[in-house]
């Protein structure tokens, strides 16, 4: 992944959105990543995924009834 000063960044837009064609390309400043380039199908599978992102559940912030309702669920029997 190539990555680029964001002064020569800016220079080089032309050279750097053809590489994002092939892969992203990381911008930097003060030697810190501040942001990335990338073409605009990986800007598409990008947001594709930020939309299907699984949710994450944290079980001590679960109410009691679904903690119970887990407790006692048997494999493969549907609820009632």
């Amino acid at each position: 992944m190539p990555v680029v000063p964001a002064k020569d960044f800016v220079r080089g837009f032309e050279h750097d959105r053809d590489e994002a064609r092939r892969e992203v390309v990381t911008v930097t400043s003060d030697g810190r990543i501040v942001g990335g380039f990338l073409s605009a199908s990986d800007l598409e599978l990008f947001e594709c995924l930020k939309r299907n992102k699984p949710e994450s559940l944290i079980v001590g912030e679960l109410p009691d009834d679904v903690v119970a309702a887990v407790e006692t669920a048997e494999y493969g029997i549907e609820p009632a």
